[in-house]
């Protein structure tokens, strides 16, 4: 084996000697030397890696190693920018990610780990790798099954689920205390629960009726990983499922849909207010983990992250400094005397404040509250009362017309007359007095 540990038994050497016999310690010797032979030492290996660039297809035929070396710094403006290796094959390929050449170098070599590990990697036609704006180094292994044909490709661009992770984000974390009050987004969040989990909500309702210490449960734990793999799997494969079974996937859709509707309407929205609560900060929470998902740059992304808390919670200080600034500026300015109304502003006033009295006392009267035959006892005129009870006036033509003499426009005139008289024999007298002044002195 090329690179491997070189072992060399001298003839004169015999079993004895090395102790295959004697128990434990040739039993040791005979795991270490078949260990030296299956794990291989990287030094001798010779690697033939191609270093990728970006935006140039390349096209090969046989298993093939690649490396990309990210040389740019990531700006301010790349917080939703993706870099991904996509290698796109006609068949069936096996692709394996390491960090550097000297991990590709332990991929070639022989071990137990890489070879149980080749039995569970899936294999594609058509495969996406992520690497970090911050990631120097990114190495690949295609593996072809059978004769095919592949492409690998690094492309840099603008990613619109970063962008579209980012606002679902901002939505659940600023809009949580209202979507945990929503009804709709009650009943949608439940179905929708129901429909991807419906596996996991299965065991989970099968494992309340398993009796406690029993071994059943080792295989609820594989049910929940299995059922894990499943949805993952599904989700992979969504749109080859929904062009081939669209219409099994419809009824499974509507059915349990439907069921996940009818369990969330039996127990209703929330109602406790810790419920609701401890749903809003859930809902926040994960809000701040899309925010932080959604940029690749992570000090940008704690950033905005701080900004948000202090946003939410910025209406607080706010309100608490505007509250103190108004009291200090009270404190510090001098009174305003308070204007006075005139005399049409106070008449205005007047009549509008008692046509409110009188109605809020209408509908006193007419309410259960008012105890008619009490309030009868206690008047002079039944008769007038049950008639402004029932929307008549509450004053008499007799009365009107006394008001408006004494308050009314007749009321001012004479009053005007009354002070220009006043004022005509104030001015009559003052002149009758300067004329007798006169006369004495002359």
């Amino acid at each position: 084996m090329a690179g491997g540990i070189k072992v060399a038994v001298s003839p004169a050497v015999g079993p004895g000697s090395w102790g295959w016999g004697a128990g434990d310690g040739g039993a040791m010797r005979l795991f270490l030397v078949f260990s030296g032979c299956l794990v291989c030492g990287s030094a001798g290996i010779d690697v033939n890696v191609i270093m990728l660039q970006e935006s140039r297809v390349y096209s090969m035929s046989t298993s093939q190693q690649f490396c990309y070396k990210n040389v740019l710094v990531p700006k301010w403006h790349d917080i939703w920018t993706r870099i991904q290796i996509r290698v796109n094959s006609s068949t069936l390929v096996r692709v394996t990610q390491v960090d550097n050449e000297e991990k590709l170098k332990e991929l070639e070599q022989f071990s137990i780990w890489n070879f149980f590990s080749s039995f569970l990697k899936e294999k594609l036609n058509d495969t996406y790798i992520n690497v970090g704006l911050y990631s120097t180094k990114t190495c690949l292994k295609v593996e072809i099954i059978e004769d095919a044909k592949y492409s690998v490709i690094v492309t840099r661009r603008f990613d619109p689920k970063l962008f579209l992770i980012f606002l679902l984000g901002l939505m659940l974390f600023f809009c949580g205390d209202l979507l945990s009050r929503s009804q709709v987004f009650y009943y949608s969040t439940g179905m929708s629960v129901g429909i991807v989990a419906s596996l996991l909500i299965i065991i989970f309702i099968l494992s309340k009726f398993m009796p406690r210490k029993s071994p059943i449960y080792v295989i609820l734990v594989g049910g929940w990983s299995f059922s894990l793999y499943l949805i993952q799997l599904v989700f992979k494969n969504l749109q080859e499922i929904w062009r081939c079974y669209w219409q099994y996937l419809l009824s499974y859709i509507l059915t349990v849909g439907f069921m996940s509707f009818a369990v969330c309407y039996k127990y209703g929205p929330l109602e406790n207010e810790r419920s609701i609560n401890l749903l809003t900060w859930t809902l926040q929470l994960m809000g701040l983990g899309f925010m932080y998902s959604g940029i690749q740059i992570p000090h940008i992304a704690l950033a905005i992250i701080i900004i948000a808390l202090c946003t939410k919670n910025l209406e607080y200080p706010i309100q608490w400094l505007y509250i103190t600034y108004r009291k200090m500026c009270k404190a510090t300015e001098k009174p305003v005397p308070p204007r006075l109304l005139t005399e049409e502003e106070y008449r205005i006033q007047g009549e509008v404040e008692t046509r409110r009295a009188l109605e809020e006392l209408r509908e006193f009267c007419n309410s259960p509250d008012c105890s008619a035959w009490k309030t009868i006892s206690r008047i002079q005129s039944p008769k007038r009362f049950a008639d402004f009870v029932e929307g008549s006036f509450h004053l008499t033509p007799n009365e009107v017309s006394v008001h408006e003499q004494e308050y009314g426009l007749g009321s001012i005139i004479a009053q005007d007359e009354e002070a220009t008289s006043e004022e005509e024999e104030e001015d009559s007298g003052s002149q009758h007095l300067i004329a007798t002044q006169n006369n004495f002195l002359t």
